[in-house]
């Protein structure tokens, strides 16, 4: 090989391994945080066959993220000993009544002394005789259209500046099973909006007011994010959801702090 050559070829090489050796944007994750995360899933009603599949991504996001995940669907580490050494409490797709009075009174400490909630699908359709639950999720499922019972719908961002959100497109069409809820808690602040004209027939009344689907806000001490998305087992591998679902974590986590119940009577 001449001198010529060699000066032209060596550049190209050096680029070649540069580009190969450098990961691009979409695989560098700059953002992890160390945190410890409860994932309660305990079903009292009807059981959705996308549980364990939730509990894999979610393991698999903290593995990627850097935060401990504990999956349980016992509720008897509803007490103040277990819940002091949790950053957040997910609620993945529970159903009705989960936790006994002990239990519950345990849950409202751990929010008072800054705990924080993640609630997804059917964590809304849980506790309909705690009030304060209610609350805290931001709304009560009150029914879903059937025949099918999953459907593609047209959602759209309400807010892009919310961590869980702000990766997602202005307007984008996903397939699940999209909740109707009853009291919704008017300090909730709105994500995600669905077109009811995009998934209900016209038998089923479809309004052309938004319909609130996923929502943040503080509550009694604590942080909140409820998304309704996660019925359907697709919806753990797709990554418009991985990054709402993040994006949810990162905002009830903040700053990393654990619950002090040091003022608490």
């Amino acid at each position: 090989m001449n001198a010529r050559l060699l000066a032209f070829i060596l550049p190209l090489v050096v680029i070649l391994v540069a580009a190969v050796a450098w990961p691009t944007p979409e695989i560098q994750s700059s953002h992890t945080m160390e945190a410890n995360v409860l994932v309660f899933s305990k079903t009292a009603g009807y059981r959705h066959a996308s549980i364990e599949t939730g509990q894999e991504a979610i393991r698999k996001l903290g593995t990627e993220k850097g935060f401990k995940v504990t999956t349980t669907e016992d509720a008897s580490l509803f007490t103040d000993e277990t819940l002091k050494t949790y950053h957040v409490v997910v609620f993945l797709s529970t159903t009705q009544d989960v936790l006994d009075d002990t239990q519950q009174a345990a849950f409202e400490r751990y929010i008072k002394a800054g705990g924080n909630y993640v609630g997804i699908h059917a964590a809304s359709d849980t506790e309909y005789d705690w009030p304060w639950y209610g609350k805290l999720v931001g709304g009560y499922f009150d029914g879903h259209p059937n025949n099918p019972n999953v459907r593609e719908a047209t959602l759209t961002v309400a807010d892009a500046n919310h961590p869980s959100t702000k990766d997602l497109p202005a307007t984008f069409t996903h397939t699940d099973e999209w909740y109707d809820h009853k009291d919704i808690n008017p300090n909730v602040s709105v994500l995600l909006t669905l077109d009811e004209t995009t998934y209900k027939k016209p038998d089923e009344n479809p309004s052309e007011e938004p319909h609130p689907i996923a929502w943040y806000h503080e509550y009694d001490g604590g942080r909140v994010f409820y998304t309704n998305l996660g019925h359907a087992e697709a919806t753990y591998t797709n990554p418009l959801f991985l990054s709402h679902l993040w994006g949810g974590f990162q905002y009830v986590i903040g700053e990393g702090h654990l619950p002090d119940y040091s003022g608490l009577d």
